[in-house]
């Protein structure tokens, strides 16, 4: 059986996950967007930037949050002049983490999605006298379906195992900051091995059963041209 602790970690964890999966949906289809059409020099540039996360060891990302979202960095001192205070070791500091860090997930998915479209319903749109906003939420929205399935649930289970960055960020206050991953680790620190074992197992299940879901269910991506 799970502990009290174990649940209340697994609801903080997908509480974490949902909402950086809505505010990514949010931010990263402009961005993917922005990728996908532009030709510009700057993609390149902006392109790493998102995938950056990738390729960075969590800790290094969480460090700089960290500085950043401190008493004494830019993100810090605007969230304290706003009346927020300071972002770390709370639950909205590790939601801004996490969407640093998962941001990728969403963005390249989309990415693709957007590139596979190709030009030509764009066109047909256009000539049908549809503005660009009609076209993106009639046209594009509908033939980038699977990207955005895609994008989700790889953002959300991505959030769900989390470690460096929210402990470095968020640390390990019960109830506010202790996600899952940190739990298990609490677990194993405190040597209950079988209350560990419990709890990963509850969390490897359950990223199976999603992304099991995806692949079975997720519909064949559909092209323009």
């Amino acid at each position: 059986m799970l502990t009290d602790s174990d649940l209340q970690a697994i609801w903080l964890t997908t509480r974490l996950a949902g909402i950086t999966t809505l505010i990514l949906l949010l931010v990263g289809t402009p961005i993917a967007w922005l990728l996908a059409r532009s030709r510009s020099w700057w993609k390149g540039p902006l392109g790493a930037v998102v995938a950056l996360p990738l390729v960075l060891p969590p800790s290094v990302l969480g460090f700089y949050l960290l500085l950043a979202m401190g008493p004494h960095g830019p993100v810090g001192q605007l969230t304290a002049s706003l009346g927020l205070g300071v972002l770390p070791f709370t639950f909205w500091g590790l939601v801004v983490a996490s969407s640093f860090y998962s941001l990728p997930f969403m963005v390249q998915p989309l990415q693709n999605a957007f590139e596979s479209i190709g030009e030509r319903p764009l066109e047909v749109a256009a000539t049908l006298r549809a503005s660009p906003v009609d076209t993106f939420f009639s046209v594009v929205l509908p033939l980038a379906k699977p990207g955005f399935i895609t994008a989700g649930v790889l953002t959300f289970a991505h959030t769900v195992g989390e470690f460096g960055v929210v402990l470095m960020i968020g640390g390990n206050i019960p109830g506010v900051t202790r996600v899952a991953s940190v739990q298990i680790y609490d677990h194993v620190e405190a040597m209950e091995y079988a209350d560990a074992h419990r709890l990963a197992a509850v969390m490897l299940i359950f990223s199976f059963t999603v992304l099991l879901a995806m692949y079975v269910r997720r519909p064949k991506p559909a092209k323009g041209d």
